[in-house]
């Protein structure tokens, strides 16, 4: 994909591969809307594009609160008239072996929130800016890690474990990344997931307690592939594992267990919509 006068949006793009994505695209000729939690890693990250002649805007969001996911629409429908890629890579990682369970703004199981159900509400809401720009294409980080959801305990209230949280997360990205490229059909939009690179030298990874044994840069190169490839064209629906097409876990292929993700997820996003305050009751 040609670049110039592209623009582009990566979640969690002010540390770790995000971050290097963001500058690659940038020196690609794209025009980068960064965005991340911390202001001053953000702003470093913009100057770092924009010192090397690339363009790039800083947008300020903590995707564990619903509602600030829906002030970062406004401010990306605010700062621009189309979207050309948007890249779901924002997450949180398992934590370790011995992670205690923690709930969002809203309540919600962390890494569910964080890793599924904002890159879910950000990328509904962004869904018209999208279509308005196609071809356009979406780009989902997941993981090779991956759990089939238990319905009966999604938010994991029972014998809760921070690796099974964050694989089930992972999952739900791919079985929306299936669901969605399905309702797009024919709409010049693509979607597809993939598990960028195993254990890359992130901060997510050491937080975990794992030493790294691959590189950012591994990583990097297998989002910008599924970002920019013009094998891609028209492609949708895929789960590659890097640069490689690949299988995920055998939920992620049930119609079934899809629409019931579905359902959940427009429950929990309309109940923190209408909440009047962060719910103290954890489903």
């Amino acid at each position: 994909m040609e670049l110039n006068d592209k623009t582009v949006l990566i979640t969690g793009s002010t540390d770790g591969v995000g971050r290097l994505v963001a500058q690659r695209l940038g020196a690609g000729g794209a025009r980068v809307l960064v965005h991340g939690r911390d202001a001053i890693r953000g702003k470093a990250t913009v100057s770092e594009i924009e010192a090397a002649g690339g363009k790039a805007e800083l947008l300020v969001a903590d995707l564990s609160s619903l509602a600030e996911v829906r002030r970062l629409t406004e401010a990306v429908r605010a700062r621009t008239d189309r979207l050309d890629i948007l890249i779901n890579n924002a997450g949180v990682g398992t934590a370790g072996p011995n992670a205690r369970r923690q709930v969002s703004a809203d309540g919600y199981e962390l890494r569910f929130a964080v890793n599924y159900l904002a890159g879910f509400l950000l990328t509904s809401e962004l869904l018209p800016l999208l279509k308005a720009s196609a071809p356009a294409r979406i780009v989902n980080v997941a993981s090779a890690g991956q759990q089939a959801i238990d319905f009966d305990d999604v938010m994991l209230t029972r014998n809760y474990d921070g690796v099974r949280a964050y694989c089930q997360s992972k999952l739900a990205q791919i079985m929306f990344t299936i669901d969605l490229a399905e309702q797009l059909n024919g709409t010049g939009v693509t979607v597809n997931s993939l598990h960028p690179a195993s254990y890359m030298n992130t901060t997510m990874v050491r937080q975990a307690g794992i030493t790294p044994w691959n590189s950012v840069e591994t990583g990097a190169e297998a989002i910008i592939n599924l970002a920019t490839s013009p094998a891609l064209e028209g492609r949708s629906g895929l789960y590659f594992d890097g640069q490689r097409e690949s299988r995920a876990n055998a939920q992620a292929y049930d119609a079934k267990a899809r629409q019931q993700l579905r359902t959940l997820s427009l429950e929990l996003v309309e109940r923190a919509s209408t909440s009047p305050m962060p719910k103290k009751q954890h489903l």
